[in-house]
C-alpha cells in the first residue's frame, strides 16, 4: 500500500490545518485553542467518542471498526509549542511573539487528524482505535500526566504507537529500531554560595564564579572517565547566572543543566558523580553548595514485536528501501516513554529533510515539511488496518 489515495486527496486541507496550528502556538497545558480545534474536527469526522480534559488540555478520540473484535490500538500525537522567537519568514509564521512550533508538533497533530478522518470514513479494521492528542511534551511530561490520570484504564489498548518528524533524515524515510531510541532525561540545578567581595580585592571573598568554572570542567570528566566508553551518557551545564556588574564578586551563582543516559546504572552514576563533584569542589574552596538531580523522562524503549509491526506498516507506505533501521539512538528525550512503560509499542522517526541547510528541531528557522503530512497519516491508518484486519 503506498500513500492512501483518500488521504492524498485531502492533503491540501491538512496543510491548511497544520499552518493554522503553526500560526497559533500554545505552550504545554495551555493548548486550549489547539485542543478545541482537534475535538471539533474529530466530531466533524464522525469519530464515535471525543473525550476532552485529560491532563488539562488532552483529547482522546475513539473510532470503532467493522467487526466484533476486542482488539485495540493507540496512536499518539503531541500538541504543544516552544518558547522560541520564530525566524522562518514564512507567510504562516507564528502570530504570538516568543512562541513557535519549533519541533513539529503542529505536524504530528495534523497527521493524526488526517488518519482520524480516513479511519472514521472507511472503518476498514476490526477493533478500536484510540487517538491520543497529548499536551505538554516539552519538559512538562504531559504523557506522564495522561498515564497517571488513567489513560490506559479508560482506554484499554493492546499497543501504542507514536512518531516524530526528523529533518535530519531524507524526506519520506522512516527510521526505526527495537530497544532504546531516545534517552532518559534529568534536570540539574546547583547553587554555589561563597562570600562576596570587591573585584579588586578577591582575597577578601570566596569567589562562586571561579568555583562554578571548576565544577563545569570537572563534570566533563564524569562521562569521559567514569562511563564505559561503549555506553552513552551526557552531562551539560547550559545556564550559569551570577554577578551584577564589572567589579563585584557575587555572593552566589546558580547553575542549570541536563543529563542523558540509556542504562539505569549509568543514570545512577551520573547522579552520584554530579552531586559529589558539586559539593566536593565547593567545599574545597570553602564554599557551600546545594544541588538537585531531578529525573524527568525515562528512556524511550521500543518493544521488538511492535517495532517490527510499525516498520512493516512504514514499508507498505513508502517502500522497503525507505523503511530503514535507525543508525543509532538520539540523546534527545521524549515523554512517550511513560506510555511505552505501560504498554508494548514503538516510536518511529519520519524524515522531513529536503537537503542541506534544513534547520533541525528546536531552532528558530525550523518549519515542518508539509509534504510528509499524508505519509504520516497513511502510516497511522495502515497500522490500524494491519494490526486489526477485518475477516
Amino acid at each position: 500500500m503506498p500513500i492512501v489515495n483518500r488521504i492524498a486527496e485531502f492533503h491540501p486541507e491538512m496543510t491548511e490545518w497544520r499552518r493554522d496550528f503553526h500560526q497559533h502556538p500554545e505552550l504545554g497545558f495551555e493548548e486550549v485553542r489547539t485542543s478545541g480545534i482537534v475535538a471539533a474536527k474529530l466530531r466533524e469526522f464522525g469519530v464515535d467518542e471525543v473525550i476532552t480534559g485529560i491532563a488539562k488540555t488532552g483529547v482522546v478520540g475513539v473510532i470503532r471498526g467493522n467487526g466484533l473484535s476486542n482488539r485495540a490500538i493507540g496512536f499518539r500525537a503531541d500538541m504543544d509549542a516552544l518558547p522560541i522567537e520564530e525566524a522562518t519568514g514564512k507567510a504562516w509564521s507564528s502570530q504570538k511573539p516568543g512562541l513557535m512550533h519549533a519541533c513539529g508538533h503542529d505536524g504530528h497533530t495534523t497527521m493524526l487528524l488526517g488518519a482520524a478522518k480516513y479511519l472514521a470514513e472507511t472503518r476498514n479494521f476490526d477493533g478500536t482505535v484510540y487517538l491520543i492528542f497529548q499536551p505538554a511534551e516539552e519538559n512538562l511530561a504531559g504523557g506522564e500526566v495522561m498515564v497517571k490520570e488513567g489513560l490506559f484504564d479508560r482506554f484499554p489498548m493492546d499497543r501504542v504507537f507514536g512518531m516524530h518528524n526528523w529533518p535530519g533524515a531524507p524526506e519520506g524515510v522512516f527510521l526505526h529500531a527495537p530497544g532504546p531510541v531516545m534517552a532518559a532525561v534529568a534536570n540539574l540545578e546547583a547553587t554555589i554560595t561563597g562570600r562576596g567581595a570587591h573585584g579588586a580585592m578577591p582575597h577578601n571573598g570566596i569567589d562562586p564564579i571561579l568555583i562554578a568554572s571548576h565544577i563545569v570542567t570537572a563534570l566533563q570528566s564524569v562521562v569521559a572517565r567514569n562511563v564505559n566508553p561503549l555506553e552513552a551518557g551526557v552531562i551539560t551545564i547550559a545556564h550559569i547566572e551570577g554577578g551584577f556588574t564589572f567589579n563585584v564578586i557575587p555572593e552566589s551563582v546558580k547553575m542549570r543543566g541536563t543529563a542523558r543516559w540509556f542504562l539505569p546504572e549509568v543514570g545512577d552514576l551520573l547522579e552520584a558523580k554530579f552531586k559529589d563533584i558539586v559539593t566536593g569542589v565547593a567545599a574545597a574552596f570553602g564554599a557551600k553548595a546545594e544541588c538537585s538531580f531531578t529525573r524527568a523522562y525515562p528512556a524511550t524503549v521500543n518493544e521488538p514485536e511492535s517495532t517490527e509491526i510499525a516498520a512493516r506498516a512504514a514499508a507498505m507506505v513508502v517502500g522497503e528501501a525507505r523503511s530503514r533501521k535507525l543508525p543509532q539512538p538520539t540523546m534527545g528525550g521524549e515523554d512517550f516513554s511513560f506510555m511505552l512503560n505501560e504498554r508494548p509499542g514503538a516510536y518511529l522517526f519520519l524524515g522531513g529533510g529536503k537537503g542541506e541547510g534544513d534547520a533541525m528541531v528546536h531552532h528558530p528557522k525550523y518549519d515542518f515539511n508539509d509534504d510528509i503530512l499524508p505519509i504520516g497519516a497513511s502510516w497511522f491508518a495502515t497500522l490500524a488496518e494491519q494490526v486489526m484486519p477485518r475477516g
